[in-house]
């Protein structure tokens, strides 16, 4: 972590074409841009998965499989939206050297979106409000992570750009950890909770969501005042820079990589859907938990604050080996493991609560490592010097299929008639990203070295 952290020689982005000056990235600034991922566990953690997505699909809103359907339906219309939009977000406000203006604009619509949410009431009339909500703050926020992670080539070198990534994926974690206990302690555990909140027509949780509201706003600050802006392109260019033609330029981009690097596309694909199936974890976990195994409110979070703790410290620990075990036997025995988890929670469902929290948490162990041998698997591929650009295709594709898990866990549960169902949908897109990443070759092509 120190040195992930120490002050470090970087190339920045220059609008220009130019030969870029070397500048100096202190530590203080790597850890307030870490900060807003610290901040974004409000969101990921709180909102979409192990709390106010519970309470959207309680009973309060209506029967279990309507109300988790509809909750995937939403999500689903989100991902449509990021997948049609995403692809351009940050190459637009790149050319217009506008990255901070829109990671600010997008924030502020996820922290209202968030706050709003406290209007949500326990009654089926406010179900689609709730939704809304939770569809446009999701939209936001991969819109927001767009410019985020576009960041993070400007505070890091290629030397250390996975260290600063994990620095930063790890505050995520421990963000998460941290508010999810405050929100336990403070709101749902006990039965009067701070400022006198109870869980009377659900204002322990609405509370909660005011909370993790000014958490994101409040974390979100630093990354604003300590990492600079980028240039923009010259008025000329800039003209040239439209919604068509980024996309046109994107094609151009896949198009080259399959002339002359091609199992870096063929990686892409595979990391893509295998990411959405991760994302699914997270996303749905917490529903399953609640309407399939009983899990109240308290106990969620419970569970939400362990397996925060097992992704954690299981990738702390798998990153010091995969040097040793290569970071594709990483990838392809934890996806298996995650598959064969998510199968055991379905299968041994009637044996009761202890076969989530046994193979749940066991699942939740393998979600950190993958995305991590993910992420210097590809580094591998990348042919020399088009690092930023495979990075950030490395998002865009994960991005424009972002409604795959969504759609398998409502096409599940709505077949099968009842939440449990939802994890064999997720466990499908999984296996689907398994099936598409073993053939892809460990090694470089020779075309990528070219």
């Amino acid at each position: 972590m120190s040195e992930a952290t120490s002050p470090s020689r970087i190339y920045p982005a220059n609008a220009a074409g130019s030969t870029p000056e070397m500048v100096t990235v202190k530590k203080r600034t790597v850890f307030a841009w870490s900060l807003w991922d610290w901040g974004s566990a409000a969101f990921n953690a709180v909102v979409t998965t192990f709390v106010f997505a519970v309470y959207l699909t309680s009973e309060s809103f209506g029967p279990e499989a309507v109300t988790s359907a509809r909750l995937g339906t939403a999500l689903l219309i989100a991902g449509i939206v990021v997948a049609l939009l995403a692809p351009v977000i940050g190459k637009l406000t790149d050319a217009a050297g506008r990255r901070k203006t829109w990671l600010g604009i997008n924030t502020a619509v996820v922290v209202a979106a968030t706050a709003l949410l406290v209007l949500v009431a326990p009654a089926e009339q406010y179900l689609l409000l709730g939704l809304v909500l939770l569809a446009i703050g999701n939209v936001a926020f991969e819109f927001a992570s767009v410019s985020y992670n576009s960041m993070l080539r400007q505070i890091s070198t290629n030397a250390n750009v996975g260290k600063v990534s994990g620095f930063g994926w790890g505050m995520g974690y421990l963000g998460g950890i941290v508010l999810l206990a405050i929100i336990l302690v403070g709101f749902i555990f006990p039965d009067v909770g701070w400022f006198g909140v109870t869980s009377e027509d659900g204002w322990n949780v609405r509370v909660a969501m005011i909370i993790a509201a000014a958490w994101f706003a409040l974390f979100s600050i630093p990354v604003f005042l300590a990492v600079p802006e980028i240039p923009a392109l010259p008025e000329s260019q800039r003209q040239k820079v439209t919604v068509f033609g980024a996309y046109r330029e994107l094609f151009q981009s896949v198009s080259e990589l399959w002339k002359n690097a091609r199992q870096t596309l063929y990686f892409l694909i595979a990391s893509a859907v295998f990411r959405d199936g991760l994302a699914g974890v997270f996303t749905f976990g917490g529903v399953i938990a609640a309407l399939s195994f009983g899990f109240d409110s308290s106990t969620v979070i419970i569970f939400a604050i362990a397996a925060n703790v097992v992704a954690g410290l299981a990738t702390i620990l798998m990153g010091l080996l995969e040097d040793r075990l290569g970071a594709k036997n990483v990838m392809v025995t934890s996806i298996l493991l995650m598959i064969i988890c998510a199968l055991l929670v379905f299968l041994l469902n009637p044996l009761g609560t202890w076969v989530f929290w046994v193979f749940g948490l066991a699942l939740c162990i393998f979600v950190g490592p993958v995305q991590s041998a993910s992420r210097s698997y590809l580094a591998k591929l990348i042919p020399a010097g088009r690092e930023g650009e495979i990075f950030g295709l490395y998002a865009t594709t994960g991005r424009a299929v972002s409604f795959l898990a969504p759609a398998a866990f409502t096409l599940s549960v709505a077949l099968g008639g009842a939440a449990i169902f939802g994890i064999v949908g997720i466990a499908m897109v999984l296996l689907l990203g398994l099936l598409l990443l073993l053939p892809v070759s460990a090694h470089r092509s020779a075309a990528t070295t070219e």
